[in-house]
């Protein structure tokens, strides 16, 4: 799963998305036949039927792991529901329901990961647009080009600045509890990430340089800002994760790779694990190179977005560690 392209794999029924959005417009028709609407702009409304409580602000993330930091910046001032859930869910080709419909159509500030992850969010905000619903797309906070590559919550830089953007846009919608949400944002970055961050340091300082492989383009912006080496060729990584056949250069490189220990470790995203990639880590395993694991979205669903990555970073570690040992303990660790 992963970078933008492919589009029989983003979009697995285009009529899918269409048909939502017709059911969004009788949705609307038949809400329209109620109280009459606010005359006044959506931010500056705090109410709505997507919320059990009328005080909270009511927010629709695409996925998961933005949804877990916009319930953990906002708060008891927020209600927040997440569409993709299910670890096994691809979001590229997810079909939306009647259900995400009507709590995008009524939601008062949406989170959208963009760059062609997950388009059909867009569609159905564009066929119920809300002049003032608040919309954070993240691809387009980054600055991220289309074509590049949209696992943007695996780059701690990029996680940072939706943080302050989540809190910056419920100040907008809440002027009332900007000192709220502002304290919320810092102690979730002080306290909340604290772990993720010294993992990230810890590994970059003790294994920056390290050269690994993995099966898919997911792992590139965590490789970087953990200061490894990806010697994965990016064409064989996009393609993977576009869900087309990498060339056949690209997988004697990997191969080569793997056979000549040119790399240390290999991650690999369970979630996408097609028979070459099962092959690959079987391959990594026989020739004594220990195998990381990583995820699309939060695994378990309920964990928090610091909870998978911390696990996810700590495996890594794990495998680097295991690495650095001479080849013969390195064996009987692997066998245990």
């Amino acid at each position: 799963m992963g970078k933008p392209g492919a589009a029989g794999r983003i979009f697995s029924s285009v009529w899918a998305t269409w048909a939502v959005a017709l059911v969004l417009v009788g949705l609307l028709a038949g809400r329209a036949t109620g109280a009459p609407p606010s005359n006044g702009p959506a931010v500056q409304l705090r109410g709505s039927s997507a919320s059990s409580d009328n005080t909270k602000i009511a927010v629709v993330a695409a996925e998961n792991f933005w949804g877990s930091i916009a319930v953990q910046v906002g708060g008891e001032h927020v209600s927040v529901h997440s569409i993709i859930t299910n670890p096994d869910t691809d979001p590229h080709s997810y079909e939306p329901t009647a259900a995400d419909a009507r709590a995008l159509a009524e939601a008062q500030f949406v989170i959208v990961n963009g760059v062609g992850y997950d388009p059909w969010v867009t569609k159905l905000l564009d066929a119920n647009p809300e002049p003032g619903r608040v919309v954070l797309t993240v691809g387009d906070l980054i600055g991220a080009k289309e074509g590049s590559n949209p696992h943007l919550w695996y780059s701690p830089d990029d996680v940072q600045r939706v943080i302050n953007q989540i809190a910056a846009d419920y100040t907008r919608i809440d002027p009332s509890e900007a000192h709220y949400f502002d304290h919320q944002r810092q102690v979730y970055e002080t306290q909340g990430l604290a772990r993720y961050h010294q993992l990230i340091a810890d590994i970059r300082s003790k294994y920056g340089g390290t050269p690994i492989g993995a099966s898919e383009s997911i792992v590139t912006p965590l490789a970087k800002a953990l200061g490894l080496k990806m010697e994965t060729p990016e064409s064989f990584l996009d393609a993977v994760s576009e869900g087309t056949e990498p060339s056949a250069a690209d997988k004697i490189t990997v191969d080569r790779q793997i056979k000549t220990k040119q790399i240390k470790i290999f991650v690999f995203n369970t979630q996408n694990s097609t028979p070459d990639v099962t092959a690959l880590v079987a391959e990594a395993k026989a020739n004594g190179i220990p195998v990381a694991t990583v995820t699309e979205t939060l695994a378990p669903a309920t964990a928090t977005f610091q909870q998978w990555q911390v696990h996810q970073l700590m495996g890594i570690e794990r495998a680097l560690a295991q690495s650095a040992l001479p080849q013969r303990t390195l064996s009987q660790v692997i066998t245990r």
